[in-house]
């Protein structure tokens, strides 16, 4: 709260009639450091304990990295760390209510009004803790959405003061310039919309990429995108239910409020998605490249043919073809020389048996 009124964005000044632009904008920046604040203080206390903020969203999933021995050999339950964050965003009510009171005919009674909207982002804030505390993406995506806002908000303020124009009524996480350019129909500024959706997209995705890769942190991952730009959507319709009671230089912020939450959610959904195609083409072989190097094939064992006079194996014959063909003529020769043998034999055998009958 005290960088908001440092920066000057928070400004609580008399008003000339209920619905004024400084006193709208203030009551939007009160609620979303109400909210924000529970929330970054939940995830800090975790850090602080000495405990990992769980990368699934469900707390039956938790996992505990403690740091030290304790006595009690457990850390606090996200309940009650959630609760402890509440209490002590409630100081931001105090710090609302007793400066609002110089914010004349804006209200009855501006410093309950004002108290009251604090009171009402404090337990928004509670409600996020709990899913904050639960999943390390949703964590992930508020505290960098809230870096965004600040960064936002300074580059504004410089602005203004360059320009010489006044910081009071510097609108949530969107930038405006008085250059009548770039406003479409007087009411809509496209180049700080289009920054904001840019920017929301790009949060969302770049803090569920890391639960995007676990199959049981998926879902959690994917609806991780919106948290951030919850709260400030959230900001914007608690202080201006309807459009018809702000003025026209305040309708662009309020018109792209609530489709921040949309690109949060895009971003987050297609990480996610792209995640998952990516595991199965992993698990699903056809799906490999087709330009793949595939392993070469071993080379094959040659033949061995048996010798056909004692049936060993011949291991003289050479591999390549013409130690083939030559191991082939030399069995042709055996097998030739095997069977002219016997009649050779028995030739001899006749001689013999007719000279005795001669003699």
């Amino acid at each position: 709260m005290g960088l908001g009124y440092g920066l000057g964005v928070v400004a609580w000044l008399p008003a000339a009639a209920p619905g004024d632009v400084t006193w709208t904008a203030s009551l939007v920046w009160a609620t979303w450091i109400a909210a924000t604040s529970t929330v970054v203080g939940a995830v800090c206390a975790r850090r602080l304990e000495g405990q990992s903020i769980p990368d699934s969203s469900g707390p039956d999933q938790l996992v505990v990295l403690t740091t030290s021995k304790r006595l009690s050999g457990a850390g606090l339950k996200p309940g009650l760390l959630a609760v402890a964050a509440a209490l002590g965003a409630l100081v931001t009510v105090a710090l609302v209510a007793v400066p609002a009171r110089a914010a004349t005919g804006a209200a009855s009674s501006p410093q309950a009004v004002a108290a009251a909207y604090a009171a009402v982002g404090v337990a928004l804030g509670l409600l996020v803790a709990f899913w904050a505390l639960a999943s390390r993406a949703v964590a992930a995506n508020v505290v960098a959405t809230a870096c965004w806002v600040w960064l936002v908000a300074v580059v504004a303020v410089v602005d203004a003061v360059v320009s010489g124009q006044a910081l009071a009524g510097t609108q949530l996480a969107l930038f405006t310039s008085d250059s009548e350019r770039f406003w479409f129909r007087d009411y809509f500024y496209w180049p700080g919309a289009a920054v904001a959706l840019g920017s929301a997209m790009t949060i969302g995705a770049a803090a569920a990429r890391r639960a995007a890769r676990r199959p049981e942190t998926r879902v959690g991952g994917a609806v991780s995108g919106l948290v951030g730009p919850l709260l400030i959507a959230a900001a914007y319709f608690l202080a201006a239910p309807r459009l018809a009671e702000i003025h026209a230089e305040q309708l662009s912020a309020h018109l792209m409020a609530p489709y921040l939450t949309m690109a949060g959610l895009a971003g987050s959904a297609l990480v996610t998605a792209h995640a998952e195609r990516a595991a199965a083409r992993r698990a699903d072989p056809k799906d490999a490249p087709t330009g793949a190097a595939t392993p070469a094939p071993s080379a094959a064992r040659p033949v061995v043919i048996p010798d056909q006079a004692t049936g060993a194996p011949d291991d003289s014959a050479p591999d390549d073809g013409a130690g083939d063909g030559a191991g082939d003529d030399a069995r042709s020769n055996e097998q030739a020389g095997a069977g002219a043998a016997p009649g050779a034999a028995s030739q001899k055998r006749t001689w013999r048996f007719r000279g005795r009958r001669h003699r």
